[in-house]
């Protein structure tokens, strides 16, 4: 099981065991880890589950479909590159190390 770090909205870092095929979201909601609000519980109609992935893990993760990158135009918190919605992200064995870093605020 990889494990990944959460960076929440304060700063603080959570490292966490992540099953493989489990949601970013989830993980971090399973985890207790603030800054996740997941309004639409994972189906990509809300971006409260914005987070900034590790750029050194980018292309290890397949691009955002088209609905996903629409939604992430909504995004509470500053758009980046390296933005994604945690709900589309699944875990896998290649992802171990990954850094996530949750932005201030999702509303």
């Amino acid at each position: 099981m990889p494990m990944i770090t959460y960076v929440d909205p304060k700063g603080i870092h959570h490292t966490v065991d992540a099953p493989a095929g489990a949601s970013v979201m989830e993980v971090a909601l399973n985890n207790n880890i603030s800054g996740i609000v997941a309004e639409c519980n994972g189906s990509a109609a809300c971006a409260t589950c914005h987070v900034w992935i590790d750029e050194r893990m980018l292309d290890l993760i397949p691009a955002p479909e088209p609905h996903e990158a629409e939604m992430l135009e909504f995004t509470a918190a500053e758009s980046r590159p390296n933005s994604r919605l945690g709900c589309q992200v699944r875990i896998e064995e290649s992802l171990a190390g990954m850094v996530v870093t949750i932005p201030e605020t999702q509303v």
